[in-house]
């Protein structure tokens, strides 16, 4: 059981997108072919492809995908949902976008994995190809994403660098809290 098919068994865990994520999304053109790396349950996928995005969403989570797919099939939406491991997948030349949604941390035992996988989509997206990321602004971790961008050394239009506070409330437990995060879009040249 993958870690996250425990916490799925509560619908939309994490509510909604955030709202400057699809907002930049509903503005930008071409709509093209997206792939949402750690999709989860679709929190991204969903609404993107309500917008226009083929989207295919990749997450280790069973119950997260089959939970996309149901609803993805209910309203006819354009979304694969492929049960896989981000770090393992390596088709990035076939999207337009690649959307990763708090999935880097930068934690000492993650850090060399994390800036491999970026390092990789940026040298497989073609040309023209968004990266987009979304990461918590706490501690160091924006500016390793960064740098690790510029450490490429590919050519990269910043299209996107914004700030929005994240607020998440756990019906159940009473639980919630607000996180400070960075919304990152580069365009490969």
């Amino acid at each position: 059981m993958a870690d996250y098919d425990k916490y799925y068994k509560t619908e939309d865990l994490f509510g909604e997108p955030y709202p400057e994520l699809i907002d930049f999304f509903k503005s930008y053109e071409p709509k093209g072919k997206l792939i949402d790396l750690g999709c989860g349950q679709g929190r991204d996928s969903i609404p993107l492809a309500r917008l226009g995005y083929e989207v295919t969403g990749i997450d280790n989570s069973k119950i997260g995908i089959a939970q996309m797919i149901n609803k993805s099939d209910n309203e006819h939406l354009n979304i694969t949902g492929l049960v896989g491991d981000i770090y393992a997948y390596d088709r990035y030349q076939d999207f337009d976008i690649v959307l990763l949604d708090s999935m880097f941390h930068f934690e000492k035992r993650d850090k060399e994995k994390e800036t491999n996988l970026i390092d990789k989509i940026a040298k497989r997206i073609k040309n023209d190809g968004l990266i987009c990321i979304c990461i918590q602004n706490t501690g160091t971790k924006v500016k390793m994403l960064k740098e690790t961008i510029k450490n490429t050394k590919l050519n990269f239009d910043i299209l996107n660098d914004s700030y929005l506070i994240y607020r998440y409330e756990d019906k159940e437990s009473g639980h919630k809290s607000e996180t400070g995060y960075c919304i990152y879009v580069v365009k490969k040249k």
